[in-house]
């Protein structure tokens, strides 16, 4: 046992002296995922007439299929989005801050990845967007429709009965008070600072340097690396170089995940517009008709421009 143990050790040592020392580095074999996150970021899954929607069912499937895809060694989630609902957004950045636990993530903006968009890049490992993506947009919205003027063109009186001071307050049917609009500023106000604290920590800068930035407004590409937003300026093969690198693979294999295909909703959907058409009515009217037939009346607070 002695003598073959030493005869391997002598191999070796030639081996090591006839060989190149850049020759004897093996490259780490891998797959890079690129998954599509396209749409407005909301609950509720996307139908053919309002559109391709992201919502945190979607992201934790496919990025629990890169996770459990043992050649997978890192993942690029390329972004557009203008934004959307608080928490579904809040949703999606916890999925994403735990997957790149085990794996790396990269972000790849295209043409917008806006205010909920942005929010829900912040945490990833880089964030890659193209000189001309828009982006930024840090802020929140706050809405709630007041529809007592159409409904009192339509002949229709609502009679309130509460128990609760400010049990209405979302119903739309009505002004709100001084004191109630006072209570949705202060709601507005710390969804605000929730955004900018998740900025902050994941670009490593300080509530002030985002604060100074979190106007809502829009910022190229190009302006948002110059502020530290992003990481490089850059298309997806930049994203997915980066992720190759931060993963330690070498000519990695690159995997395209497909975005869901039409679902029973996207069907409903399809048949909602026609149906609508055949009325005569806008997008617009199906929005107003969607508020209208809500069974509880809630605010929208959004990260959305």
């Amino acid at each position: 046992m002695k003598r073959t143990i030493t005869i391997s050790l002598v191999m070796l040592l030639l081996l090591g002296m006839l060989i190149p020392s850049g020759c004897m580095s093996i490259p780490v074999k891998g797959k890079i995922a690129v998954i599509p996150l396209t749409g407005t970021i909301t609950s509720q899954q996307g139908s053919l007439f309002f559109g391709p929607t992201i919502t945190p069912g979607l992201v934790r499937e496919q990025l629990g299929r890169a996770e459990k895809d043992v050649v997978v060694k890192a993942i690029v989630l390329r972004i557009e989005s203008p934004g959307g609902a608080v928490a579904p957004c809040q949703q999606i950045l916890g999925e994403i801050e735990r997957v790149k636990e085990t794996k790396p993530i990269v972000v790849s903006m295209e043409n917008i990845a806006a205010s909920g968009g942005y929010y829900i890049s912040t945490k990833a490992d880089k964030i890659v967007a193209l000189p001309g993506t828009l982006t930024g947009s840090i802020g929140v919205i706050s809405q709630i429709p007041n529809v007592e003027g159409l409904y009192e063109k339509l002949g229709i009186k609502m009679q309130t009965f509460k128990g609760g001071k400010y049990k209405d307050m979302y119903s739309g049917l009505r002004e709100l008070t001084p004191e109630e609009a006072e209570i949705m500023q202060r709601m507005t106000d710390e969804y605000y600072e929730q955004f900018v604290e998740v900025v902050a920590e994941g670009r490593g800068l300080s509530n002030e340097e985002v604060r100074s930035l979190a106007t809502g407004q829009l910022y190229t590409g190009t302006e948002a690396q110059r502020l530290g937003l992003v990481d490089e300026l850059g298309g997806l093969d930049t994203a997915i170089d980066l992720a190759a690198e931060l993963a330690g693979v070498e000519a990695p294999e690159v995997e395209y995940y497909q975005a869901p295909g039409l679902t029973l909703r996207s069907l409903f959907g399809l048949a909602d517009a026609i149906q609508l058409r055949l009325w005569g009515l806008s997008g617009q009217d199906a929005i107003l008709l969607e508020t209208l037939s809500r069974g509880y009346p809630q605010p929208q607070f959004l990260y959305q421009g």
